[in-house]
């Protein structure tokens, strides 16, 4: 096991990016739709990490990649870029990204189970003791008591939850199916492989929804289409790509409960940019 955090260091970027990525696709999904946002993201994604590897590798494909590479990571696309993406996105109108991406806490122990059946990973008693204080910390954060006179306010979406959750098991089973699928091969080209497979399934999965109407608006949408494009350079391309870096250096199910610190994360911008009040126990939180 490598000694100097590089999957972990990879894996708290990948929060930080993820958290961007975060808020500029819930105000673009309340704007265009999860469909539109989701093809839009993943075609300028694709731009960028076809330039990236270019000039990295010397290559605008991923063609080095070995057949095995090409169906798990395709896979690991399709399930979490398609499946995960369409569901979480959809989540973020109803109960909004910082609710969504509580849900998203249960990625590490989802992960963790998977990667044990899946591919063997035994955590120690250590790495599942912080496991669990990383995401108590989530928790405390996000569920704070109110402040005095103030009501608590649980009646969220029923849908947007199930959304969530199912969100949430995409995410961690294209996670695992990445890491077996890459093995010590390029993240950036590996994630490569992943963009094509998600934009291909969207092509498929939008055309027979009939939603090519909602892709064509998110084009004529200045707003969202700045936010979209926010969204995708941190998360599809960055995003992605470092989570894939960071599975590749550490367990899976450490480096998915680093990345799970998104919803901590969020209350800074809550605070800077949308001016909203956090109480002392979120902070406590949010240092644990």
């Amino acid at each position: 096991m490598n000694t100097n955090f590089t999957g972990e260091i990879a894996a708290l970027l990948t929060a930080l990016f993820w958290t961007v990525t975060a808020l500029a696709f819930e105000a673009a999904t309340k704007r265009v739709g999860t469909y539109a946002v989701n093809i839009v993201r993943l075609l300028l994604a694709l731009v960028f990490i076809g330039v990236l590897n270019y000039f990295r590798r010397g290559m605008a494909l991923p063609l080095d990649a070995t057949t095995d590479a090409w169906l798990w990571l395709g896979l690991s696309g399709i399930i979490g870029f398609v499946l995960g993406d369409l569901f979480l996105f959809a989540s973020f109108a109803l109960i909004t990204s910082r609710v969504a991406m509580l849900i998203m806490t249960l990625v590490p122990p989802f992960t963790a189970l998977i990667s044990y059946f899946f591919m063997g990973e035994v955590m120690s008693l250590l790495d599942i003791a912080g496991m669990l204080l990383v995401v108590s910390g989530i928790a405390l954060a996000v569920w704070s008591k109110p402040g005095k006179g103030q009501k608590r306010k649980i009646k969220y979406s029923m849908k947007g939850l199930v959304f969530a959750l199912l969100g949430s098991i995409g995410q961690a089973v294209g996670l695992v199916l990445s890491k077996f699928g890459m093995k010590d091969y390029d993240a950036f080209a590996a994630t490569h492989i992943r963009i094509i497979f998600g934009v291909a399934g969207f092509i498929i999965l939008i055309t027979v929804m009939k939603k090519w109407g909602n892709v064509k608006m998110a084009f004529g949408n200045k707003a969202a289409l700045g936010r979209i494009s926010l969204g995708a350079f941190f998360g599809p391309f960055l995003g992605v790509s470092f989570s894939l870096m960071a599975v590749q250096y550490t367990l899976t199910g450490i480096a998915s409960s680093i990345m799970a610190i998104v919803p901590v994360l969020i209350i800074l911008p809550a605070v800077f940019i949308f001016r909203q009040k956090v109480n002392a126990v979120e902070i406590v939180g949010a240092c644990i």
